[in-house]
């Protein structure tokens, strides 16, 4: 029977991952439909796509891992469940990571004004550069985590006659080598974005520079533009941070002797990156927040009307 705490977890958990999968699925339901009544795919709307069902998957990955973790600790004893959880979050989160790189790349390549001409060639290219990315992504996650399927990497034992039921021991070594190369593969796309961040920073400062010169005033679409797309990349960054800064504590928690609770307090904030940020891109496309708006004042009128023939 599932302590207070721990069901308290079960029903946070719950909730953040129906939420993510709602705001997610919806980016995933309005670009698909505006597909086929188009007949027409814009570079943006694959991004966001592949962003929002690489979410999904790591939020269905995180939300499986919880509950097994509390109500069936015993099948981890064998170690094979956590090796292939290990294998579809190393996917999701790498791929969720490199798309997410892959839409601050686009907000500087459209956006920004540099007259370099390698970035001028980018702009022209965008669209070749944008899915050639996409791709290599995609490659790269698959690769990384396929070669998490190798026995030599995971090295899992419980200890029985020590009637060990949720805590497990692990070969540290190789465990603390496998967390290194897990988090080190999403330096690449961190520092993109960081890159992609700066780089709109210079392109903005350079843009009321001029406006100012021609005393145009500064608030002008290209400003504000600018102002979305750094606002936009700010926000993955820091949420990107916490997200990798908890991984990191429940990846040592081997070491703490609360683990149980730094596991479970520490799976209910890395829910939150995944669930928060799709609403985070819905807000920021304005086709994303005109259905998004429609569906609130849809529901709003269901309701009144389902009010009005209460009794």
């Amino acid at each position: 029977m599932p302590s207070t705490m721990e069901t308290i977890y079960m029903i946070l958990i719950a909730g953040e991952f129906t939420i993510g999968v709602w705001g997610n699925g919806f980016i995933v339901l309005v670009n698909c439909t505006g597909w086929f009544k188009r007949r027409d795919i814009s570079l943006i709307d694959i991004i966001l796509v592949t962003l929002a069902i690489s979410r999904i998957c790591l939020l269905c990955v995180i939300t499986l891992d919880g509950f097994v973790m509390l109500l069936s600790p015993d099948i981890y004893a064998h170690g094979e469940l956590m090796n292939i959880l290990d294998v579809l979050w190393t996917f999701s989160n790498h791929s969720s990571v490199w798309f997410t790189s892959c839409l601050s790349i686009f907000y500087l390549l459209k956006i920004a004004n540099i007259s370099h001409p390698f970035f001028l060639w980018l702009k022209l290219e965008i669209n070749r550069v944008i899915l050639g990315i996409l791709l290599v992504s995609f490659l790269l996650s698959l690769i990384i985590s396929v070669a998490l399927k190798e026995d030599s990497w995971f090295n899992f034992k419980v200890n029985h006659e020590e009637n060990i039921t949720w805590e497990f021991k692990v070969s540290k070594i190789s465990n603390a080598f496998k967390q290194i190369i897990l988090n080190l593969g999403a330096i690449v796309p961190f520092s993109l974005c960081l890159i992609s961040f700066f780089l709109l920073l210079f392109s903005l400062f350079k843009h009321i520079k001029q406006m100012k010169f021609h005393a145009t005033g500064s608030r002008d679409p290209s400003t504000e533009a600018h102002m979305r797309a750094i606002k936009a990349v700010i926000i993955f960054l820091l949420l990107f941070l916490m997200y990798y800064a908890v991984f990191l504590v429940i990846t040592s928690s081997y070491l703490i002797p609360q683990r149980k609770l730094v596991v479970m307090f520490g799976g209910i904030i890395t829910v939150i990156f995944p669930s928060s940020h799709s609403f985070i891109l819905i807000r920021g496309n304005s086709k994303l927040r005109e259905s998004f708006l429609k569906v609130l004042r849809s529901a709003k009128c269901f309701h009144k009307r389902r009010n009005s023939f209460v009794p």
